[in-house]
């Protein structure tokens, strides 16, 4: 890239051929020396973040921009001997690719805790996949990526799945009673999380673009028991079903042979009628979702009202659009050095603090429902 040759000025620019990488500073290792006039080009699916002397800037869009640093050709070299040819003037640029990042595959990694209301406590495996994509460039640098000299999918995607785990046992216990009444819910429980998690994605400048379950599935011995309650339901003559299998039984013990094993056969068939005599048709009940969410429209982060798309500030609220940060407990969008949240007063150095289990003593994430360990409520 040139940034820090001594006569001529830079062309910066940069191109992914990997698809994964979110995060590019240029130069990608040390700091850089841009100089005045440097030419900048964002593509469409970018954007571009100047960082001058240690602090952000200015973010830019697509297009051809003319950078104004202090740096100037041969002369800035010359008046940096004192510091070893080296300018203090340090100036680096960071593109964000803010295309969809797609197929992220998530899953537990143990089983969690599940209190079914008819199969008692269970423990489940989830798996799925999700889509995310970059909205707050500055905020996501800040808080994500640091000084890292690029940042890929593989660098955030394990952090992202702990989050989607412990967030997806909070919102199972609350919206589903029992795994009978799960077919047919997979759409709407995908919709629902993820309206759960926009938050803990906002916070790093990110946003799910969409949150899919592939599976959830019981421990074997539980899907035995489901197995077999599905074949009662198909059952319409309960009568009949256990004639048929008392005629069957008998018939494989002729065919052993032996009065010992007519005997037996004949036992059999006289004590199932009474066994199952009992037990009555009772088809597990489903329901069905549909999640008809359509795209959400572009709003301010700050008020929610909708604002148009290449807006610098809120036309209600007067907010910049370029997030610097946000306040831990409320997400409301701090002014760069601020102390204190001027929505709920607090410290903006503080961070969300873990959930302690009362019962089994596990650590869960911040504002957690559901204990991932036991399956107890923990507010």
């Amino acid at each position: 890239m040139g940034t820090n040759n001594v006569f001529f000025l830079e062309v910066i620019e940069w191109l992914d051929e990997s698809g994964e990488q979110m995060l590019c500073r240029i130069p990608e290792n040390g700091s850089g020396e841009i100089k005045y006039g440097a030419q900048l080009i964002v593509r469409e699916s970018q954007a571009a973040v100047l960082f001058y002397k240690g602090k952000a800037c200015d973010g830019f869009g697509p297009g051809r921009h003319t950078l104004s640093t202090a740096n100037i050709p041969l002369l800035t070299k010359i008046l940096s001997i004192p510091w070893g040819m080296t300018s203090p003037l340090r100036a680096e640029v960071c593109f964000a690719n803010l295309k969809v990042f797609t197929n992220l595959k998530w899953g537990t990694r143990n089983p969690v805790a599940f209190r079914d209301r008819e199969l008692g406590l269970i423990r489940l495996r989830a798996h799925g996949v999700f889509n995310i994509r970059i909205v707050q460039p500055v905020l996501f640098i800040n808080t994500m990526a640091g000084t890292m000299g690029k940042f890929t999918t593989e660098d955030v995607g394990n952090y992202l799945k702990r989050i989607i785990v412990s967030r997806f046992n909070d919102y199972l216990g609350e919206e589903l009673d029992t795994l009978l009444n799960l077919p047919g819910r997979f759409d709407e429980l995908a919709g629902g999380l993820k309206e759960r998690l926009k938050q803990d994605f906002s916070r790093f400048g990110m946003e799910l673009d969409a949150l899919f379950i592939t599976s959830i599935t019981p421990p074997a011995e539980v899907q035995a028991a489901i197995d077999d309650r599905s074949r009662l339901s198909v059952i319409q003559d309960m009568e009949k079903f256990v004639k048929m299998k008392a005629a069957m039984a008998m018939e494989k013990a002729a065919e052993s042979g032996g009065e010992a094993g007519a005997g037996l056969g004949m036992g059999m068939g006289m004590m199932m009628p009474a066994m199952f005599g009992g037990f009555g048709q009772q088809p597990a009940s489903s329901s069905s979702g549909e999640d008809n969410s359509s795209t959400p429209p572009v709003v301010c982060p700050d008020c929610r009202n909708s604002i148009a798309a290449d807006a610098r500030f809120c036309p209600y609220c007067g907010h910049q659009q370029v997030i610097m940060a946000q306040c831990s407990n409320c997400g409301k969008n701090l002014p760069p050095n601020a102390r204190f949240c001027s929505r709920c007063g607090h410290q903006t150095d503080e961070k969300p603090t873990a959930v302690i289990c009362p019962g089994c003593r596990k650590e869960n994430m911040p504002h957690a429902t559901f204990c991932n360990q036991c399956g107890n409520r923990l507010i």
